[in-house]
């Protein structure tokens, strides 16, 4: 016990080594927070049932109890091994910048000092992406929102949410975030099929472009992406790889490909769990020279709170809504994390103990 807090105490430098070096850590975070709308009914886009009046009695004081869970989760991922809340974190299912606003001004988030990058998608639910990124950490040079485009059976418009694109630099090292959130699985997975493929091309146009001006560019693209490791719009568009050994200059890893096959998921549906909430790193991040920021692990933030306790739907995450139920809950998906590792000077209050 006196060890493993002397450890916890250490790592709150940020910091850890072995062997006389130390290496500094960067929490990389991406979150569902299942349909964080305020209260107001605005005009231009389907909210009416999340407010008062609507079917889900959205009120003031269910909107309160959940930025402040929200917020809350937020600050405890990679707080056991960083001693504070992640450096990045990527959104989805935000209505607008207000409610962003108001998650980084809560108590649990407050000192924290996040700055926001956030664009209104065309989404007819009027949900969206967004990034929140210490202030301290990382500075953002570039910023845009990339339309997907789709159409249905008829030709219409479909509607669906942009992918954000960030540029900027990270302790002094040039990256790029895209924050994603592919079409859904409305109407079966394979009919659906064709929108994710078609916004998997998107992100993989995207990814190209960044390379082709800057090939030394270190690009991370996280978000739901409402399919799993192994379907086609990673395996074929994206061509995402799980095992590092097979890792070339012209595929991307997918470090939530191993836990994928090793039945870990992010949310559950109907008795089966899917790992929708990825990241997705060019090859660049994966190096044994530790001078410059590289991949170290990532994983899925879900501890008890977060899960059902009781019930057929025990260890399920634990919802704000089922259906138009309130439950009380976080939100429908677990949060997903990424550890980045960068090595820094020793001196005589480096830390000299621990594993990496």
């Amino acid at each position: 016990m006196r060890l493993g807090l002397v450890v916890l105490f250490l790592f709150s430098s940020y910091c850890f080594g072995q062997n006389e070096k130390t290496f500094k850590v960067r929490t990389i975070a991406f979150y569902n927070v299942e349909n964080l709308f305020d209260t107001e009914n605005d005009t231009l886009v389907f909210d009416d049932q999340r407010t008062s009046k609507g079917r889900y009695r959205w009120t003031k004081k269910r909107y309160q109890k959940k930025i402040n869970d929200i917020s809350r989760v937020i600050s405890q991922i990679g707080y056991g091994l960083t001693g504070s809340s992640p450096d990045i974190v990527g959104l989805c299912e935000v209505e607008n910048k207000k409610v962003i606003v108001d998650l980084i001004n809560d108590e649990n988030l407050l000192d924290k000092d996040y700055g926001i990058i956030h664009f209104d998608s065309p989404d007819e639910r009027g949900i969206d992406v967004a990034l929140l990124y210490k202030k301290e950490v990382f500075l953002p040079t570039s910023f845009k929102s990339q339309r997907v485009l789709l159409f249905d059976t008829e030709g219409k418009r479909d509607y669906t949410r942009d992918q954000l694109v960030v540029g900027g630099l990270l302790d002094k090292e040039q990256f790029y975030f895209i924050v994603n959130h592919w079409p859904s699985r409305s109407g079966g997975e394979a009919r659906s099929k064709p929108n994710r493929i078609k916004a998997a091309q998107r992100n993989k146009r995207t990814i190209d472009s960044i390379q082709k001006l800057n090939s030394s560019a270190k690009i991370i693209s996280m978000g739901d992406f409402n399919d799993d490791p192994v379907d086609d719009s990673f395996k074929k568009v994206l061509k995402s790889i799980g095992k590092l050994k097979k890792l070339d200059s012209t595929s991307l890893f997918n470090p939530m490909e191993r836990l994928f096959k090793k039945g870990v998921g992010s949310l559950a549906y109907r008795d089966k769990w899917n790992l929708f909430d990825q990241f997705v790193l060019t090859p660049n991040l994966i190096s044994k020279n530790r001078q410059n920021h590289s991949y170290w692990k990532a994983g899925i933030f879900n501890p008890s709170y977060l899960e059902n306790s009781q019930g057929k739907y025990k260890g399920y995450p634990f919802r704000t809504y089922v259906g138009t139920t309130y439950q009380g809950g976080y939100a429908d998906h677990f949060p997903i994390y990424l550890y980045l590792v960068k090595e820094v000077q020793s001196s005589s209050n480096s830390l000299k103990k621990g594993r990496f």
